[in-house]
């Protein structure tokens, strides 16, 4: 079997997809190089509240965690770019068994009940085929050994793209687009909401907000990245 997979590579070899090398055996969707230029945050490490303080006065969490810093025209774009747009799911598995590794070292996820991805509405599922969270979520989901949940949290209406709004527009499109399956599901349970990028946090706020209407729950975030 490995012969063919050697021979494999020879005629098909596998690309990074950030400076397009050829990627040796033991490499996953980027070289060495580009991981190391990788802008990482090290919140899980360092335990930061970054990304607690952009939701002050908005909606309480237990914890959050970002692996990657976000800034246009850059690897990180392009990565998640790949995922989103360019059928790219092993990308998501990649950052998720990453940023899988560094909460597993941390204590302050060790009591997760449920990951949940923030749902693409069925429209948009049906026309890219998947929801890029999914590979994300099921990668942290078997690091942290806890469930994956996409069937509770639902969106109800389709948006249009967030890409090029301004933050009031983006809280003015994401208010009442979520709705909560099973209201009890997720009742005395701890969440972990993930997502791709973190820009103005309305879309994590929405999902918060539907989320909230379950009895004692917490919610923690984790996503790949977020803008500087």
């Amino acid at each position: 079997m490995q012969f063919f997979k050697d021979i494999s590579h020879i005629f098909f070899p596998n690309i990074c997809l950030t400076c397009k090398a050829t990627l040796a055996n033991n490499e996953q969707v980027i070289c060495t190089y580009c991981i190391y230029d990788l802008p990482t945050t090290n919140f899980t490490k360092t335990k930061s509240d970054v990304i607690i303080k952009i939701f002050y006065g908005r909606i309480t969490l237990e914890n959050a965690t970002s692996l990657l810093y976000f800034k246009k025209k850059s690897l990180v774009q392009t990565l998640i770019h790949s995922l989103k747009y360019q059928n790219k799911e092993e990308v998501g598995k990649f950052l998720g068994e990453w940023l899988g590794e560094e909460m597993k070292q941390s204590n302050s996820y060790n009591t997760i009940d449920f990951i949940v991805p923030v749902p693409l509405h069925i429209e948009r599922f049906k026309s890219r085929g998947y929801n890029q969270l999914t590979e994300f979520g099921l990668a942290l989901s078997s690091a942290l050994k806890t469930n994956f949940n996409a069937s509770n949290l639902l969106k109800q209406t389709p948006n249009k793209t967030q890409t090029k709004k301004g933050r009031i527009d983006r809280i003015i499109n994401s208010k009442e687009l979520f709705y909560l399956n099973n209201i009890d599901t997720f009742e005395n349970k701890h969440i972990l909401l993930v997502d791709d990028i973190i820009t103005t946090g309305a879309t994590i706020e929405a999902c918060c907000t539907e989320l909230l209407k379950s009895k004692n729950i917490k919610i923690s975030i984790a996503v790949m990245a977020i803008t500087v």
